[in-house]
């Protein structure tokens, strides 16, 4: 129908199809035998646009649209509404009745003669409009007709209920408002709802997308599914403010539409009342008692009652509440105050909520005109207590504007670098430290040497520029200065950043400034800082104890508020097969931080949290959450924080078989950190590569990777990426004849407390020590990994556990058990999309004697021998026919014979063909959690898709 063209020219209405479906219904009925309808509601709720729409559907079905819109200005003039809408029908006005053609002519402005009576002018009017008929269906569509002159609004609502047996409609947008002269017409009235939050929600993300969630639900609120004001709030904000980099204000700022239409009804309003009106805006928490004590007496049930009149709040003096009836109305009460009136009602504020320190320091903030030491004082106090509950961007705020009102160089120029360490360390405010920490030096020259300041410019160089030295060079001297000055103050702080430094840096010297600090403290280290040195610095070397410590942590961090606090004991459990138990607290820092919270902190927890899910097999959702956090990191600047999440998407594309992706992302993290020093970058490629070679069957590479990361034999100091590249290490070592490197390297695993503290690291353990053994005690090993405590927790590493197992079953005779282990293994890897060692498995299940099932069900596989398929799986992984002979002890003539009759047996001619012949990589299973988006692992060249 016509109507389909319509909605194609017109605008998507969020949350509207019923009201749409509702007034196309009434354009049919008006089409067919004439009929009115009043769309009434509250300024900016859609009457306009749901009008808009009515006069292009009917338009675009046939019918001729008049319009006209009430204008406040000429309300006052008689049938000023009137002339507007019959001016096109001018030239029908000879084809009426003498009578009828004189009345309208006097009405309308456009002849003289006496005044003519209402009820003649109406009755003219309704047959002006059957004479426009004749043509077709005619729409009156009238907007604003609270506005309209009361003649021409007679008129109309005269019209209006004679339209019966015509094709004529009438449609009028009108605020539901007392004075309304219409909607006392007895016309058919439909209330236009506010959207619903799920709609208002959506139309914020349609309009703007870069909301943060944090301001988008604040803006809904506020709006309370008001449409104009979803779309004009956000407008008012600064950039800033909009992606939560800065706090909204307790009200929000207005646009130009949003005071016009919510300020007419507090500008009329009593002085007296508009300042309680004030009060309780600014207050912002319904709380009655400010209002009853800024009056004397019980003046001030008096004062408030013009606006209950008005409907602007409503009072409940029974609970003590006062609630505007739109937030909207509080935030025009404060737009059409003074400045002075304001500092007045904040000052007023500030001396009655002693018993709330955080609430009166930004009230006597906002109150005082200029430097005030005792305002500033409150707001660092205040920002403290922001910054325990996790509020980082507030508490910057706090800072800054404590800094503001400091009138002595010293505490500005201190409060400025607490500003900026606070900023880069938890706000996420990297790019603003050096803007911040050149005007803290020149408040006070003597800021340089503050640790606050040293910290600051730490976060910038390790994550600006990735100066690693510097950055260590500059915390030390910071933290020693106060340690010789006798300042414990902040030393907690710089030592924490120190730590990261040492730990990125991949080397055990810089470790040693960190451990002389910590005993330096002696008994006073607390608790955290000094479990952290040791299980994330140097975890290989931790006692039981230590990690007792840690476990006592941990078992903490759900009660836990502060993220900064939440994401250290994280760090800590990092390395040592504890972040399962810190899963639900990180998700609680990333969700603040997409709210405005933490930023930094955020980010650190989905790098955690992406790994996480890595370890646990939930790749996708591993993917996932690195992507975002990624993206984050870069948005904010945190260069070096973004590359472990590089690192996690190397290891899914190297456990997925994709070497290209590997192979590009463990480049980009290389490039970036070898030039810098950052050598534990190093070390996660070397694991991301090793990985990807074992997969491939390339153990000469596995090995030399592994071995760069430590020696067969050692788990190096302060390499904690070692624990987990040891079964790797070991299965190379095993693979390529070096067993007593093997061995070796499983003793150290042995001697190490840590590998017995968490079930991943004893599966890797157990798992590695069959892999080394002799044939004779592998069997009792391998079951003792499988069945040990949480094994099943993790998929890849239980699978890798089955499939050497099932190899050493089959080689060992054990047929029906090796096939019981290789298919479980299988299953595992199919899941995963672990496509390397989907191959392997399903070479070895076929060299058992099962026929061959490839992922795909391709017939060919049934063609080729046991031995021929094994043979074929390690040439399609990349294996030289000599490297193929030496694991099958074959001669790599052999092998070439083999391999002549497997391509025309599966339709080939190269070798470069046999990958694709045996298989395409099943389709990776679906993710879990609380990331959002899809995975974007690789766009052809190895780099993430946008």
């Amino acid at each position: 129908m016509d109507d389909v063209r319509s909605r194609a020219h017109a605008p998507e209405l969020v949350g509207r199809t019923a009201d749409l479906d509702l007034v196309r219904s009434f354009l049919d009925r008006a089409a067919d035998s004439g009929a009115a309808l009043l769309l009434a509601g509250g300024p900016g709720v859609g009457k306009s646009v749901l009008l808009d729409d009515a006069c292009r559907s009917a338009a675009a079905r046939g019918a001729r649209v008049l319009r006209a819109s009430g204008v406040e200005f000429e309300a006052e003039v008689s049938f000023a509404g009137l002339n507007q809408l019959f001016l096109p029908l001018h030239d029908r006005l000879a084809d009426l009745s003498d009578l009828h053609r004189d009345a309208l002519t006097v009405a309308l402005g456009m002849g003289s003669g006496p005044a003519p009576g209402r009820l003649v002018v109406s009755a003219a009017a309704l047959a002006l409009l059957r004479l426009a008929t004749a043509e077709g269906p005619l729409l009156v569509a009238v907007d604003d007709l609270q506005w309209l002159d009361r003649s021409s609004a007679a008129v109309l609502g005269f019209v209006a209920r004679r339209l019966e047996g015509s094709c004529i409609g009438f449609l009028g947008a009108v605020r539901s408002e007392p004075d309304s002269f219409l909607l006392h017409a007895g016309l058919p009235r439909h209330d236009v709802p506010p959207l619903g939050d799920a709609d208002a929600t959506d139309l914020l993300r349609s309009r703007f997308p870069a909301l943060a969630p944090g301001v988008r639900r604040r803006v809904v609120s506020a709006a309370r599914g008001n449409p104009l004001a979803l779309l004009e709030l956000p407008g008012s904000m600064t950039e800033a403010q909009r992606l939560a980099a800065e706090p909204l204000p307790p009200s929000l700022s207005l646009s130009v539409r949003l005071q016009a239409l919510f300020a007419d009804r507090v500008r009329g309003l009593p002085p007296d009342t508009r300042r309680l009106l004030l009060l309780a805006a600014l207050d912002g928490t319904g709380d009655l008692r400010p209002l009853r004590a800024a009056s004397s007496g019980d003046g001030w049930l008096d004062e408030l009652a013009p606006a209950e009149r008005a409907g602007v709040v409503h009072t409940d003096t029974s609970a003590d509440r006062v609630a505007f009836r739109h937030p909207l109305l509080g935030a025009a009460a404060v737009g059409l105050a003074t400045s002075g009136e304001r500092r007045r009602a904040h000052a007023v504020l500030a001396d009655l909520l002693t018993d709330d320190p955080e609430r009166r320091a930004w009230h006597l903030a906002e109150a005082v005109a200029g430097p005030d030491e005792r305002a500033a004082a409150l707001l660092e106090v205040a920002a403290h207590l922001a910054l325990h509950k996790g509020d980082a961007v507030r508490a910057v705020r706090a800072l800054l504007r404590a800094a503001d009102l400091s009138p002595r160089g010293a505490d500005r120029g201190r409060r400025l670098a607490e500003a900026a360490y606070v900023g880069a360390d938890v706000a996420g405010r990297l790019s603003s430290v050096p803007d911040l920490l050149v005007e803290a030096r020149r408040a006070d020259p003597g800021t340089g040497g503050s640790l606050q300041t040293a910290v600051a410019a730490a976060h910038h160089l390790l994550n600006g520029e990735g100066d690693v030295d510097t950055a260590h060079l500059v915390l030390v001297r910071g933290i020693e200065d106060a340690l010789g000055r006798g300042s414990a103050g902040g030393v907690e702080e710089a030592l924490h950043t120190l730590m990261v430094v040492c730990h990125f840096s991949g080397r055990d010297e810089p470790w040693s400034a960190f451990e002389a600090a910590l005993a330096r403290l002696g008994p006073g280290v607390p608790p955290l800082l000094s479990v952290s040195g040791r299980v994330y610095g140097d975890p290989a070397a931790a006692s039981t104890a230590e990690l007792d410590r840690l476990e006592a942590l941990v078992a903490t961090i759900d009660e836990e508020v502060d993220p900064v606090r939440i994401v250290r004991v994280a760090i800590a459990a990092f390395y040592v097969d504890r972040l399962a138990a810190c899963r639900g607290a990180l998700w609680r820092v990333v969700r603040d931080g997409r709210d405005g919270g933490a930023a930094a902190s955020a980010v650190s927890a989905l790098m955690m949290l992406c790994h996480d899910a890595f370890r646990d097999g939930r790749w996708d959702e591993a993917a996932r959450t690195a992507e975002e956090g990624v993206a984050w990191s870069e948005r904010l600047g945190y260069r070096l924080v973004a590359l472990p999440g590089l690192y996690c998407l190397a290891l899914v594309a190297a456990a997925r078989g994709d070497d290209e992706a590997t192979r590009s992302l463990t480049d980009e993290m290389v490039a970036w950190a070898a030039p810098r020093g950052v050598m534990m970058l190093g070390h996660f490629a070397a694991r991301a590569r090793a990985l990807a070679a074992l997969g491939r069957g390339d153990y000469e590479e596995a090995l030399r990777l592994g071995t760069s990361i430590s020696p067969a034999g050692v788990l190096e100091p302060h390499v904690p990426v070692a624990l987990w590249t040891a079964r790797d290490l070991v299965e190379a070592a095993v693979r390529t004849g070096r067993s007593a490197e093997a061995a070796a390297h499983v003793a150290a695993v042995q001697r190490a407390a840590v590998f017995r503290h968490g079930p991943r690291l004893a599966l890797i353990a157990a798992g590695s020590a069959a892999l080394a053994a002799p044939a004779e005690e592998a069997g009792a090993l391998y079951r003792e990994a499988l069945t040990s405590r949480g094994a099943g927790q993790f998929p890849f590493e239980r699978a890798r556990t089955q499939l050497a197992f099932g190899e050493h079953l089959r080689r060992t005779r054990a047929t029906s058990e090796a096939r019981v282990q290789l298919a479980a293994a299988l299953e595992t890897f199919e899941r995963l999309g672990a496509r390397p060692w989907i191959t392997r498995a399903a070479a070895e299940l076929h060299a058992s004697g099962l026929p061959a099932r490839a992922p795909s069900g391709d017939r060919d596989w049934a063609a080729l021998t046991p031995q021929e398929h094994e043979i074929a799986s390690l040439a399609a992984s990349g294996l030289s026919n000599k490297e193929i002979g030496t694991r099958l002890y074959l001669s790599p003539r052999t092998v070439s014979g083999h391999l002549y009759r497997v391509f025309p047996k599966l339709g080939i001619t190269t070798r470069a063909a046999l990958r694709d012949a045996l298989g395409p990589a099943p389709r990776p299973a679906a993710g879990s959690g609380e990331g959002s988006g899809s995975s974007r692992m690789s766009d052809g060249a190895g780099r993430r898709a946008p």
